[in-house]
This record gives structure tokens, C-alpha cells and sequence, in this order.
């Protein structure tokens, strides 16, 4: 029997994708990256934006229209419930090898209430996995060889387990082996931020990258979205992060055209770029997610419009992200290889990173090794070593 996976949207949908697919494996399946080879094509959805969800859908109405004898699961952010009971008997202890890098799951679902969000609805209150159980997991992830584990999670400032969260959860993984790099993925600017600022400034292998959901510069905005702090609490976090960790890279989810915002709002969010040193940012203009309150709110933005201020918002960040990546002209970075033709890879503040190609034979690394380079020049966001 084979298996196909198509996997939407955020890390923690590949994350969880891959431990089922590891599943699959240990029951005698084999993976195919083919439909038209596949028995059963497992589409884990997201349903972060419409657009998101309307490639999903069509490529279910797609599949399902090719393939009208194969089975169809549709699972993660735009689950149905049919054929899911196949997926929840599988057992997901096997540890995923085909990865460069480890997705080490840790929490779930989201109790929070922000307006704009659909994912509750799909994944429920937050739920997190016990903090030895994760460990647990880490150890196995480097008992197979992996040199860099991302925990991965719905909404990972709400991790706790008997007492401890995830700044707690990040110092225990990196301490198992000084050899393996941590990776820690979007956490909302609260409280939780700030301990885990610690925690990086502690640890020397866990990543210098630090991505805060912003979602907007303007008080205004923040508040019709229910998101749990203000500009000052971002501005504060990073203020901090940056005075223990000058060069640590800060990246950050914007929405643009949320209802109600205005031309002084837009500014607020372009100002902010100029106020904290952004080199990452995912933008997104918004749309209206049914059965959410925003989706009632009023002051709806004409499409137009969203879609021309997340475009000025995605040209401002490219322009801060180039020029993070000139700062790191003359300097040690490091790398977890992806591909070992060309000795590539993401560096610990998420730049991607080769070998200058008369080098390569130097290094001679394999795929998953961490290699130190040395930057000499910087192609945009691409960083060049030697």
C-alpha cells in the first residue's frame, strides 16, 4: 500500500504530517510522491487565509474527481471527519528520518480569542505534550542524527506543562547535546517571549531567531483583534533580546487591511520596521475567515487595498531583510547542510547559506552536519561562505 502527503501551510502541519508519515512506514506502507501511485493521499490543510483554503479545496475537488475509487483524508487546519479514524489508530512514536531538519511537535490548538482566527474551530482549547515526553522525543531525534530539532506548535507561548513553558522546554532540549541546535517557532510577544529570550541568551545552541506574530503596528488594530499585548510590549521584547543578543535576527507575521484600519494605522506597522530591526517577515493581507468576529465587523477594506498595503509592507521587509543579511558580511555563521552538492543550508537567524563553489569540495559535508563558514559576501538574502 502507498501513501501520498500534501501538506498546507505552517511547520506544525509538517510536523505532524511527518510523524504520520513515519507511522504509515512502521505498518508496512511505503511513500510515493505521486497521486496517481498513491492508495490513500492525505491532504492536511490549512485555514489561515482564503486563499489557503481555496488551493486546498480545489486540490481535493481535484483529486477527487481524478481519483473517485482513492481514498481521500483531509486532516490539520480544514479537517473532515470522514476517514480520519484511519489516521488517529496510527501510532505516531516512530521518529521521521527524511528531513534535514527535526519537527518536534509540543503543543496544540489555541484558547486564545482573537478575532480574525479560524484555527480554534479546527484544533480546539491549547493542549500541550508533557514536558518529559517531549524531551523524550528530542533525544530520539538525536539518537537518529538529527542536528537541529524546531519545536513546533499552534501557539507556543501557551506551552506549560507542571509548571514549566517553553522557554523551560527549550533550555531542557538544548541541554540534552551541546552538538544539536534548537529551533524555536512562533511565540506571541507575552510574558512567555521574554523568559525564552533568557533562555537563548543562555544557550549558545539554541538559534539566534526570534519571530514574534506582530500582525500590526497600530494599538488600534491590535485591540479590534484581540491579540493579548500593544506595540510597547513588542518594542519592549525586542529592546531586551537585542541588548543580550546584538545580532539576533527578529522576524514577524503582519496581517494588512484589517477592518477598520486606517491610512494612519498602515503607517503605524511601516513605522515600526523602522523602530525594530526586522529581517523576517511573512505578510498577508486580510481576508474574511466565515464564523469568525471579524468576518462582522465593520470598516471591511476593499480587496484592492489590502492587497496593495500587504505588497508595500512585503517590499519594506525584503529591503530590511537584504540588509540584515549585508551585516552578516565577514562573519561566523553556521549551517545545518540541506544540500550537500552545493554544502547549503539555513543558518542559526534563518538566512539560507552556500559555499562559494570552488569551496564545496573543502567542506565535504554531509547532509544534517553543522558547518561553520566564514560570510563573504551576501546575494540579496543569500549569504555566500567560505
Amino acid at each position: 500500500m502507498k501513501v501520498c502527503f500534501d501538506t498546507f501551510g505552517c511547520r506544525l502541519n509538517r510536523a505532524e504530517a511527518l510523524a504520520q508519515e513515519a507511522g504509515f512506514l512502521a505498518r508496512g506502507w511505503t511513500a510515493t510522491e505521486t497521486h496517481a501511485d498513491a492508495d490513500l493521499v492525505v491532504v492536511r490543510g490549512c485555514s489561515v487565509t482564503s486563499r489557503a483554503q481555496r488551493d486546498c479545496e480545489k486540490l481535493v475537488e481535484h483529486l477527487r474527481e481524478k481519483y473517485p475509487n482513492k481514498r481521500v483524508v483531509v486532516t490539520g487546519c480544514m479537517r473532515e471527519k470522514r476517514n480520519e479514524a484511519l489516521l488517529r489508530d496510527l501510532s505516531l512514536d516512530e521518529i521521521p528520518t527524511r528531513t534535514a531538519r527535526a519537527y518536534l511537535k509540543v503543543q496544540d490548538g489555541c484558547s486564545g480569542s482573537c478575532t480574525f482566527c479560524i484555527v480554534p474551530q479546527f484544533r480546539g482549547r491549547s493542549t500541550s505534550v508533557a514536558f518529559e515526553k517531549a524531551l523524550d522525543t528530542a533525544k530520539r531525534f538525536i539518537d537518529a542524527g538529527y542536528r537541529e530539532i524546531v519545536l513546533t506548535g499552534c501557539n507556543l507561548a501557551m506551552y506549560h506543562s507542571d509548571g514549566r513553558r517553553i522557554a523551560e522546554l527549550a533550555d531542557a532540549v538544548a541541554s540534552l547535546d551541546a552538538a544539536c541546535r534548537v529551533r524555536v517557532g512562533s511565540v506571541e510577544p507575552t510574558a512567555p517571549a521574554s523568559d525564552l529570550v533568557d533562555a537563548m541568551a543562555a544557550n549558545s545552541n539554541i538559534c539566534r531567531y526570534l519571530h514574534l506574530p506582530i500582525q500590526s503596528g497600530s494599538n488600534m488594530v491590535l485591540s479590534a483583534m484581540r491579540r493579548p499585548y500593544s506595540v510597547k510590549t513588542v518594542e519592549t521584547l525586542v529592546g531586551k533580546a537585542l541588548e543580550k543578543m546584538p545580532l539576533l535576527a527578529v522576524g514577524c507575521d503582519l496581517m494588512a487591511g484589517f477592518p477598520g484600519e486606517s491610512d494612519l494605522d498602515m503607517l503605524a506597522t511601516t513605522t515600526l520596521f523602522r523602530r525594530i530591526p526586522i529581517s523576517r517577515a511573512h505578510v498577508f493581507p486580510y481576508s474574511e475567515r466565515p464564523g469568525t468576529a471579524a468576518a462582522m465587523l465593520p470598516g471591511a477594506l476593499p480587496r484592492e487595498i489590502r492587497h496593495e498595503r500587504a505588497h508595500e509592507l512585503a517590499e519594506l521587509a525584503d529591503a530590511e531583510r537584504s540588509r540584515y543579511a549585508k551585516k552578516m558580511v565577514g562573519r561566523e555563521v553556521e549551517i545545518v547542510v540541506e544540500d550537500e552538492e552545493s554544502v547549503a543550508g539555513w543558518t542559526g537567524e534563518y538566512l539560507w547559506c552556500r559555499a562559494q563553489n570552488e569551496q564545496t569540495a573543502r567542506f565535504r559535508a554531509k547532509r544534517r552536519e553543522r558547518v561553520k563558514m566564514r560570510v563573504v559576501k551576501a546575494e540579496g538574502h543569500m549569504l555566500i561562505g567560505g
